[in-house]
């Protein structure tokens, strides 16, 4: 644990002394004649793209966009902000704060990789760790448009450094068709894949060489082309260098760094803003509870619908580590408040600076992809050991006979319960394209006068990029 704290520390101490480097916004400001010199350069660089990511966890925009754009969670505060409710009522704007952070956030993720790729074959050192520096790069790269992608479908595409305002302008920025948004994740992984080694990374703040051929078989299961998909997955089952954790509750709670099963992950430290806001918006908005030290409240931002409660089985372990509809009051009563558990840090002081690290890929998830991959093959008796898997780790009982059609609806809900919080819901539904059918159920059932119309599975291009970028064009419906 003191290993871990002064890695934390010193992972701090590099991202202030390169603090003048990630402001220099736009990027063409950084002169080659002053950085960009040698390797530590290039380390620090790869720093300031990562943390530039973990924005998209930080701020909990995909949180907002993943969970409560669904029928996982919904807003219980009094007082909610008009971009918070057009997520959790369907009536997204272009105007929308949050989608607009995860557009800046990508193609700033974007821009900061490509620059660093454009430069670093100039510049010599061990090659060693310049193949592991393009090979990360290029992953945060692939991940950002995949995220851009799946949100927005035509996005820009640049592989262009800038060194000046004339060539930002004169810049082809227009929309490029989807299809050549995936040729460039694909090309990015692939590449990525023989550029990092084999061996897995300690720090699984960083990319591996089987985080990205977990995430090159989520690429291709999205694009529905299963052979591929099925390939990468399996590679990462094979190389046996992850497992499931015994304990589900200790994936999402204090102390859940570098845990077996994880691939992917982003790291947080309270006490000095580094933390994240999760205990504050999964909790309940009541000036009364006692669940925090010092009696602090939540938020009531993103919280469990009665619907996602009544999805767990009736032994599904899962349930009483994820989700609670009982908070404790100051006086020592308790009353009736559904509310997230998972990755909420009960020893914060400040339920908005916590600790508990976020879990962006897990093995969890390569194993339920795999069996997704396999019963839309066709192999549906081959694909049950691997969600058995899942379901055995929370004492559920083993899936056995069912049909394809039924072992996907056994997939939605496992993947609904397995990964809550985690940003995954919207994700899985409109790749299943099943969205509209569940979205639209829920809130009748809920009798909400609410709907996903067919233009809805794509969120609105930010009106104020449009404005700063006029070759840009809204998407239709919006």
């Amino acid at each position: 644990m003191k290993k871990r704290i002064l890695a934390i520390l010193f992972l701090t101490a590099t991202l202030s002394s390169c603090q003048d480097f990630l402001n220099l916004k736009p990027a063409y400001q950084i002169s080659d004649q002053s950085f960009y010199q040698n390797q530590n350069d290039f380390e620090t660089a790869l720093v300031g793209v990562y943390s530039t990511s973990r924005e998209l966890y930080r701020g909990s925009a995909i949180q907002y966009i993943g969970e409560l754009s669904t029928d996982n969670t919904e807003i219980q505060w009094s007082s909610p902000s008009a971009d918070e409710m057009q997520l959790d009522q369907n009536g997204v704007t272009a105007t929308n704060a949050f989608v607009r952070s995860i557009w800046n956030t990508c193609l700033y993720t974007i821009s900061q990789s490509t620059n660093l790729l454009n430069r670093i074959d100039a510049v010599n050192f061990d090659q060693t760790a310049k193949n592991r520096i393009k090979g990360e790069a290029q992953f945060l790269r692939a991940f950002s448009y995949f995220y851009l992608v799946r949100l927005f479908g035509n996005v820009p595409i640049t592989t262009q450094t800038f060194s000046s305002p004339a060539q930002v302008a004169a810049a082809d920025l227009t929309l490029k068709p989807k299809e050549e948004v995936y040729k460039l994740i694909l090309a990015d992984l692939t590449s990525a894949e023989t550029l990092l080694p084999a061996t897995l990374n300690a720090d699984k703040t960083r990319a591996s060489q089987m985080t990205v051929k977990a995430l090159l078989g989520k690429v291709y299961l999205t694009q529905l082309s299963y052979d591929l998909a099925a390939t990468k997955l399996k590679e990462v089952i094979d190389s046996k260098q992850y497992s499931l954790v015994a304990d589900y509750k200790s994936l999402s709670t204090n102390g859940n760094v570098n845990l077996p099963e994880t691939l992917l992950e982003v790291d947080y430290l309270s006490g000095q803003t580094l933390g994240n806001n999760y205990s504050s918006l999964f909790t309940p908005a009541i000036t009364s509870m006692a669940i925090f030290p010092g009696n602090a409240q939540g938020s009531g931002r993103i919280v469990p619908t009665l619907d996602l409660i009544k999805a767990y089985e009736n032994s599904d372990a899962r349930k009483a580590i994820s989700v609670n509809d009982s908070v404790l009051l100051i006086g020592g009563k308790k009353s009736y408040s559904r509310y997230g558990l998972k990755f909420v840090d009960f020893k914060a002081v400040d339920p908005g600076d916590g600790s508990v690290s976020f879990t962006i890929l897990r093995y969890a998830d390569v194993l339920l992809m795999y069996a997704e991959v396999l019963n839309e093959q066709g192999k549906t008796t081959d694909a049950l050991p691997y969600i058995n898997q899942v379901r055995q780790r929370v004492k559920l009982p083993v899936l056995a006979g069912l049909s394809q059609a039924d072992l996907r609806l056994a997939l939605e809900r496992e993947r609904r319960v397995e990964f809550l919080y985690e940003g995954h819901r919207w994700f899985d539904l409109v790749r299943t394209g099943r969205a509209q059918t569940v979205l639209n159920a829920h809130y009748v059932s809920q009798k909400l006068n609410f709907s996903v119309q067919d233009f809805e599975v794509l969120f609105p291009i930010p009106q104020a990029e449009i404005d700063l970028n006029p070759k840009l064009k809204q998407n239709p419906g919006y």
